[in-house]
């Protein structure tokens, strides 16, 4: 290919991707107004409507590359071309819309509004008889489809779980997890806007085994008893600061005392008092690691 015909063909991409930058998204808002205006009937009519002139505008741009691209030498044809190319085109706008809606990032807004016009410069780009020039299709084509399908969207779900960690770890004074007890397992976790839950249950669903953690702010300097307690409820504080409550019917066991700057209480009515104390021993912050696979199996949401 000589220099004119090099420059030629540029030009020719040019006017296309020029062209459609400024013709998709004047489709787009008037669709976007014709869908809320007129429900799904008057989209369509508009969809009808505007591909007749996106299609003229297409063929039009076409006309420079007559010498370049067969297809564009007769009006006949050039309309054919137009019309294969405004397909094609859409077809990967349409694309990318799903990719964006997924979360894939595809730059600022400028960015977006500049990107509407290259599948359809891709397109034509097919049917220019050059080799290298359609070897530079087909690799912007595979890199497109290599970012919307795989990179694009491992890197929103990323974003979405940094962020989500990120929210979770909004009160990280609360998060704090202890040893599985014997027999047991975290079955569900907790965050709220000022505690933060963590429940144990039984592996052998057979067998009923349950144990509540709970953490929360520090609202008082010391750890005390109620000053009015229930009937069957008796409850003392140790030399070391741990309060014990005890309900008698049905039988419970509940221990609270302070952790870092939490106050971390758990409670059960099947696990004993040696084994409600050996859980808060070995309570520790909640890793990043632990709080991805809490995520990852889903056994962790916000509460209210």
């Amino acid at each position: 290919m000589t220099s004119a015909r090099r420059a030629q063909t540029a030009l020719h991409l040019l006017l296309v991707w020029a062209t459609m930058t400024a013709v998709v998204p004047t489709l787009g808002f008037g669709l976007l107004a014709a869908t809320w205006g007129g429900g799904g009937g008057a989209a369509l009519l508009l969809i009808a409507l505007g591909a007749v002139p996106a299609v003229g505008l297409l063929a039009a741009a076409g006309t420079p590359a007559r010498t370049v691209v067969p297809l564009c030498r007769a009006l006949p044809q050039r309309l054919g071309w137009a019309a294969l190319v405004f397909a094609l085109g859409t077809f990967g706008v349409g694309a990318g819309l799903v990719a964006y809606d997924q979360g894939v990032g595809l730059g600022s807004a400028a960015t977006r509004l500049a990107l509407t016009g290259v599948p359809y410069a891709v397109a034509a780009a097919f049917f220019v008889p050059n080799r290298w020039v359609r070897l530079g299709a087909v690799a912007t084509l595979a890199a497109a489809v290599a970012y919307g399908g795989f990179l694009g969207p491992a890197e929103a779900r990323e974003r979405r779980q940094e962020a989500e960690i990120s929210r979770y770890r909004h009160h990280t004074e609360l998060l704090y997890v202890g040893a599985d007890p014997p027999g047991m397992r975290l079955a569900r976790a907790t965050s709220g806007p000022a505690y933060f839950t963590v429940e144990y249950r039984g592996v052998r669903e057979d067998t009923f085994a349950y144990v509540a953690l709970t953490l929360r702010p520090v609202l008082t300097p010391t750890l005390r008893c109620p000053e009015t307690l229930a009937n069957g409820v008796t409850c003392t504080v140790d030399a070391h600061g741990e309060l014990r409550t005890v309900q008698d019917v049905p039988r419970a066991v509940t221990l609270t005392r302070r952790v870092g700057n939490a106050e971390a209480e758990v409670t059960s009515q099947t696990l004993d008092e040696a084994g409600l104390r050996r859980l808060l021993n070995t309570l520790r912050p909640l890793s990043d690691a632990e709080l991805e696979k809490l995520m990852r199996e889903k056994k962790i949401d916000h509460g209210t």
